[in-house]
Formats: C-alpha cells, structure tokens, sequence
C-alpha cells in the first residue's frame, strides 16, 4: 500500500478532506520537494495545487494517483471549487503547521466548510514507521556522513577555526552527493564543547575535546551523528568521561531492540552515567525519531508516554553525552533502526575509539 493510500484510509473516518500545507508532508505524500501550494486529499482522490514555478517539475515528479492543477486563481479559491466539486462540508487541517492568519484565511474562503484538526497527528502516526525506500534514502544520507567524518580526520590541523571544520563538513557532503545537510552543523571545542547545541566559533580550535554534530540530507531524507575527539592530549579525566558515555552508549545500543521501552532505553544509559559520577550532566534525552524531519517521533526519553516502544520501522539516535558547565563536554551518536524481526540495524560505522590529532 502506497503512503498516499494509506493517509486516505485513516482520512476517511476523520473528514471529507484533508489540506496538506507543510513542506515535510507534502513530500512525504507526494514524493514532489516543494512547499509553495497545497496538497487536497480526499478518500478517493488527490491534488496537487501549484503555480506556474512549479507546475512543470511537478507533473514529472508526483507520485502516481496525484492529479496535479495550476490553479487559475487564488489557492484558496481552487480548493473551495474542488471541495464544491466533490460535496465535501469538513476539513482536516494540519494543526501543527497551520498559522492563525492562515486559518483566518481559509476560514474566510471556506465559507461552510467546517475546519478540524487532526492531520498532524496522523502524519505523526504514519511517519513514525519508515519503509524501506525510506530506510534506503537515510542509509545513504549516513554513508555521505560517515565519509565525511572521515574526511575531516584529515583536515583537522593548527591554525584551522570552529566555522572552518562546519563548513569542510558541509562542502565535503554536498560535493559528495548531498542534497543539503539535514541541520546546522555543530563543531565546538575545548570549554565551547560544554554546549549541547554549541554554535560554531570564528576562532581557532581550543585543545580539548571537539564535538562535532551533523549529517547530510539525501533524497528527502536525514542522517544525523556525533563524535567527540581530541585536540591534543587527553589528560585522565578527559579519558574516564569519554569511557563513560562510550560505555553508556553501547550498553543502549545493545540493550535496544523491538519491544523495548523508549523510557527504559534512555535509563540504561542514563543509570550508567549517573553511576560514574556525573549525574546531572546529561541533560538532553538519549535520541529522537529521523526521516524526513531531523527531529521525529519517538523519543527516547525519561518523559516518554509508559508505554512508547521501539517497534519495526522506527529510526533512531542514540547519544549520550556528558557536559561539564564552562569546562568541556563529549556526546557519541549513532543512528539505528528497529527491522522486522526487531533485531537492530546500525547506519553508522565511524569509529568511536578516542581520538587524539
């Protein structure tokens, strides 16, 4: 069953149609990157509404079962005439995308037509589990990242800056196959590396340790890694803290497998890190969900619902990191997925060893 298909089977209790505005969901659809219109799905029918910028592109490159139009007029006013044409009264709308001016817009066209929410939700629902040319699109986003943390092994020398290291990431992906990279890039060092999100510096790498978070996007879809090495020397402590979240780290990669808890999952490496002495400082969640999105259901996380677990289809990452307020910090993170049989798949393959340029 196409994801088109299986959108419209749970549209179909919810409302005579949905209107898809979001980029991501669009995409996820449609299978056409663009987030200038509107998809309009119906049990038994969908559109794709864009204008002369995209209309070509967008007859080439939609999914099968897409009817795509350029509408004469206003957005709006194609899809009154579409909702008229097909004796729809109720409209699923996105309600994690759209904003107040949006729906007072939509509200004002739509005369009669009743707005509800609930689209983002099933989009969560049916985006949680990926298909295995989504598993193959996120593969091959990670061998692009992979590759260039290798690269950068190399270009790691004296004199280089923060931005400099971001950017030789980014080129070395986009040169490489890369359609862009699925976030901004974080390459931070010595006391900057304390920072979680730490935003690339226009200075020369610190000694200490680097952190470097980041990953390629390829055919719609996201990689995302960290590793931690060391400018210099690592004296003892940089040592037990880095065994640390290694350790943390692998204990949660083997833990992990269909039908385990994403509560559960996040304590095993959270218990490990607590036990050696640096309870506190691991303040972020283990991992997050990866697709289309960067950020993505689940969330392997203390506050994640009791009975959220990892099943078939999910993608995950899974980073423990330790962070020493205006000292240094390290994060190590792989991304995996959960295959049928529940056994897990690891996308990543960079060394994990610590590395000393």
């Amino acid at each position: 069953m196409t994801r088109l298909a299986r959108f419209q089977e749970r549209l179909a209790p919810l409302a005579g149609a949905a209107l898809v505005t979001s980029g991501q969901n669009q995409f996820y659809l449609s299978e056409f990157d663009y987030d200038d219109g509107y998809l309009l799905i119906l049990p038994d029918a969908a559109y794709l509404l864009a204008d002369f910028r995209y209309i070509e592109a967008a007859k080439k490159s939609a999914a099968q079962g897409f009817t795509v139009l350029r509408p004469a007029g206003g957005m709006n006013d194609a899809v009154k005439e579409l909702l008229q044409k097909h004796g729809v009264d109720t409209l699923l709308l996105e309600e994690g995308n759209v904003t107040l001016l949006q729906h007072t817009r939509l509200s004002a066209a739509l005369e009669g037509v009743k707005l509800v929410a609930g689209a983002t939700k099933l989009f969560t629902d049916l985006r949680l589990y990926k298909d295995e040319r989504e598993i193959a699109a996120i593969a091959a986003a990670q061998e692009l990242t992979d590759a260039a943390f290798t690269h950068i092994l190399g270009y790691i020398r004296e004199g280089v800056r923060e931005i400099d290291v971001a950017l030789e990431l980014e080129h070395f992906m986009r040169k490489n196959g890369a359609t862009g990279i699925a976030f901004e890039t974080i390459a931070v060092s010595g006391t900057a590396s304390s920072l979680p999100h730490g935003v690339p510096r226009d200075r020369v790498l610190e000694k200490g340790f680097l952190t470097m978070d980041f990953g390629a996007r390829y055919g719609g879809y996201c990689s995302d890694m960290t590793r931690t090495v060391v400018v210099g020397r690592a004296d003892a402590d940089m040592k037990h803290l880095y065994r640390t979240v290694l350790t943390a780290q692998r204990a949660a990669l083997d833990a992990a497998k269909g039908g385990m808890g994403c509560r559960a999952l996040d304590k095993v490496a959270r218990d490990i890190i607590d036990g050696a002495g640096y309870k506190g400082c691991f303040g972020h969640s283990l991992g997050h969900g990866v697709g289309i999105d960067i950020h993505e259901s689940p969330r392997l996380s203390p506050s994640a619902p009791e009975d959220a677990m990892l099943t078939p289809g999910h993608v995950v990452t899974v980073e423990p990191g330790i962070y020493i307020e205006g000292k240094y910090g390290c994060r190590i993170e792989d991304m995996i997925a959960v295959e049928r049989d529940g056994s897990i798949r690891n996308f990543t393959k960079s060394t994990k060893e610590l590395l000393e340029l």
